[in-house]
């Protein structure tokens, strides 16, 4: 017969407490590893022409449609305002693209199509660089926007911002995306 002590003799007991204090802080670990905020993505899909109005002696009206690919990576559903997003060529501000206020679900990818109008003045002093990408099929540009949002799971809900740059080389024969890089930066505000 074996002559070692049980557990129990010796005062330790196996306790429902400590068992589920145990679970729990599995649980709560898991939790903060697998929800941890990470940054949605945007990549710019295609651009379309959508007015064309040349009124002289010098208005030039350009408007195009940005049809952009968002992803939620994020495990709860985020609400986000409305932002400007700011279309650059070289250092000169070129036009606007309009996001409206919308939300998105959690784990989940969809297409915005946001409204842009260039600006003609713009436009005409930057027309001989213009014509000169447009013959080499080829025209860099970049765009910056900061989105602010909030995240919200029942009562508990994180304000966000996220600043998102981008640098896009166009065929602006065509309007077709040739390449495109995409850089994001999350801060999260302690409400």
């Amino acid at each position: 017969m074996d002559s070692s002590p049980s557990p129990v003799s010796e005062g330790r007991r196996w306790s429902w407490g400590s068992a589920l204090v145990g679970a729990a802080s599995t649980a709560a670990a898991a939790a903060v590893v697998l929800c941890r905020p990470r940054d949605p993505t945007f990549e710019l899909i295609s651009i379309s022409l959508s007015t064309f109005h040349f009124r002289p002696p010098a208005a030039l009206d350009i408007g195009l449609t940005l049809t952009v690919h968002a992803t939620n990576p994020n495990v709860v559903p985020v609400r986000y305002g409305a932002s400007t997003v700011s279309i650059l060529y070289g250092d000169a501000h070129l036009g606007t693209a309009r996001l409206d206020a919308g939300e998105q679900p959690a784990t989940s990818c969809r297409l915005l199509h946001l409204p842009a109008r260039l600006d003609g003045v713009e436009l005409a002093h930057h027309a001989r660089s213009i014509v000169a990408d447009s013959a080499r099929r080829h025209m860099e540009l970049d765009a910056a926007v900061e989105i602010a949002g909030e995240a919200a799971v029942f009562f508990w809900s994180r304000r966000f911002s996220v600043r998102i740059d981008s640098h896009i080389v166009v065929d602006p024969v065509f309007l077709e995306v040739v390449e495109q890089e995409n850089r994001s930066e999350m801060q999260l505000y302690i409400t």
